[in-house]
């Protein structure tokens, strides 16, 4: 095989007679550089808009069952509702199973280490490494423009954003971080909260595009305290992150971005415009 990132399928889906036609859905396979275990492959969903590119790049980052016996279970990641709004407004997009999720190789490297003493910095910056492997590999893509990279994440995922976002990273404009942290336990107990509000400021510090974070007011993993405590962290480093604390939605607010595309999107759309983005084409 000439490339490593190989075509694996494809779908495409149709609307009904005269209407618009949704994105295409592939899924590629692309190398990540693991530490003691050589190289190893990960899924990455993408969803391509209709039309000549090249694109904006939008990365969407999964979060971390707290079951480890999730992590596997829960298959290939692709936000399908998420991505095809974002594909609706011009973007391509990317959806990387990080190692250790679903079918993508490697074993999961993201453990922070005990709940006392957690590294929820050096954590991050080992998902950052898979997240940074399916841009350069998106970036060889002619449809892809390689100098307008916008990032999303949810739990997990927006704590992987952050961390991606605190290296140098080229054509990346901005972060939008739903519900982002690491060390949520169980419902209202997060492993050692002074260390991932420091944590967060060791991002800030670092951080150099504009950064929007969306938190539920009835998050169960990350309460609006935490949230606030780990933006003022943020942003007193140096980092530029708009925190917004959104009403409760459902029984935890933490499924926000999951379950509450129409809740988010009216944030999310201005934020978008303000780095230069298109509005949806219907």
């Amino acid at each position: 095989m000439a490339r490593a990132a190989a075509l694996v399928f494809a779908f495409v889906f149709a609307g009904a007679a005269g209407a618009r036609a949704e994105a295409t859905e592939t899924v590629i396979k692309v190398p990540v550089q693991a530490p003691g275990a050589g190289v190893v492959t990960i899924d990455v969903t993408v969803f391509r808009p209709e039309g000549k590119g090249p694109f904006p790049l939008a990365v969407i980052n999964h979060g971390s069952p707290r079951v480890a016996a999730d992590r596997r279970a829960d298959g290939r990641q692709r936000f399908e509702t998420q991505s095809r709004e974002l594909a609706r407004r011009g973007f391509i997009v990317a959806v990387p199973t990080r190692r250790g999720y679903g079918e993508s190789g490697g074993e999961w490297a993201e453990g922070f280490g005990s709940c006392r003493d957690p590294n929820y910095y050096a954590s991050g910056l080992e998902s950052a490494r898979d997240v940074r492997a399916a841009i350069a590999e998106l970036k060889r893509d002619p449809d892809v423009d390689p100098g307008r990279v916008l990032l999303l994440g949810q739990s997990a995922g927006g704590w992987a954003a952050l961390a991606t976002a605190s290296q140098p990273l080229e054509g990346l404009v901005g972060v939008i971080n739903f519900a982002g942290g690491r060390g949520s336990s169980r419902p209202g107990d997060v492993c050692n909260e002074a260390r991932l509000v420091q944590d967060a400021g060791r991002y800030g510090a670092t951080s150099r595009v504009p950064q929007l974070w969306l938190y539920a007011a009835n998050d169960q993993y990350f309460s609006p305290d935490v949230a606030r405590r780990m933006h003022e962290s943020f942003t007193r480093a140096g980092g530029k992150a708009t925190l917004r604390q959104l009403p409760p939605f459902g029984a935890d607010g933490h499924s926000l971005f999951a379950r509450g595309t129409s809740e988010w999107l009216p944030q999310v759309e201005p934020f978008l415009a303000e780095l230069g983005f298109a509005s949806r084409k219907d």
